[in-house]
């Protein structure tokens, strides 16, 4: 019992979780604030490059304005400025215009940084929310400081293996996963994106905005769980949340999530336009992501590309 107590006690001195609840310190190091984005290298990049045979390129974003279905009170508004000069200038009269962007970093297609969600108010890496998150941008974790994912990228056509779209709340876990993969032949491998299929954005985003918000087919606690332990730097779906809505356990709230970003680094991307690249069966592809640099952020709107 003494023993125990002990064990208990350095445990707490040292700011590490016990058994069922040990996810950090992290493996890539206690200071490590990037996640499974280390394991991407040049290597992975010049052997994802040729997977390129086509040149034929797909955005996997959603275009983000008024209208776009947002998660809670997120909004978005642009203002433009017409004759930013004032008058025309110069003896060639140049004139121009100019925007203002008021709006949610998580809006349309995202990319979910690591500071995005916890458990707890304990973030990745067994980091407290007290100690990075201000109100004039995180002071780690900040989107800007994410590396570009050059890579390579792995569709897994749920659409395809089911034969027609998934139902809300249903959850896609390893067994989904390793049918998918035997069936397109597309291992996954460390350093990979994965992203899910499941239909979702194209039956519902355009029907219906406030059930496409309410309920989702996605990922599962089993399938983030096996997708992290083979090394994945990101895992996206075309689904407002990535994961199963609602999930597999009712009085649970976004656990994949948890899984995912807090647990193992590993960044999400949401809303994700895979239709027209499950339609050419692009399984495997070059994915090409440079998000934008906003000190401080903890979302960022995205555009990813895929190159076949």
């Amino acid at each position: 019992m003494r023993r125990l107590l002990l064990i208990a006690s350095i445990a707490l001195f040292a700011g590490t979780a016990l058994a069922g609840d040990a996810w950090y310190p992290s493996k890539y190091g206690k200071d490590d604030t990037l996640g499974a984005v280390n394991n991407l290298s040049p290597a992975i990049v010049v052997e994802a490059a040729k997977l390129v045979k086509t040149g034929k390129t797909y955005s996997l974003g959603v275009t983000t304005g008024p209208d776009t279905p947002a998660y809670g009170t997120r909004n978005y508004q642009i203002f433009t400025v017409a004759s930013i000069f004032g008058t025309p200038m110069g003896s060639n009269k140049t004139t121009g215009t100019d925007d203002f962007l008021a709006t949610w970093m998580g809006i349309g297609s995202q990319l979910d940084g690591l500071g995005h969600l916890g458990i707890d108010y304990v973030y990745y890496n067994g980091h407290k929310q007290d100690d990075f998150l201000r109100p004039n941008g995180l002071l780690m974790f900040s989107t800007d400081k994410i590396p570009p994912i050059v890579t390579r990228g792995v569709l897994l056509d749920m659409v395809a293996l089911k034969g027609g779209n998934l139902a809300p709340g249903t959850a896609v876990n390893r067994a989904e996963i390793e049918a998918a993969v035997a069936k397109q032949g597309t291992p996954i491998r460390k350093g990979d994106v994965v992203l899910i299929h499941t239909g979702w954005l194209e039956s519902m985003a355009a029907k219906d905005k406030k059930r496409f918000l309410e309920t989702e087919p996605g990922l599962g606690k089993g399938g983030a769980e096996y997708l992290a332990s083979l090394g994945v730097v990101a895992v996206g779906a075309d689904g407002w949340a990535v994961e199963a809505i609602p999930p597999e356990d009712p009085k649970e709230a976004f656990p994949v999530h948890q899984i995912l970003i807090a647990k193992n680094g590993v960044h999400l991307l949401e809303n994700m336009n895979v239709g027209p690249l499950a339609a050419d069966k692009g399984y495997e592809f070059l994915f090409v992501l440079g998000q934008p640099k906003f000190a401080g952020a903890v979302q960022a709107i995205i555009n990813p590309i895929a190159i076949r």
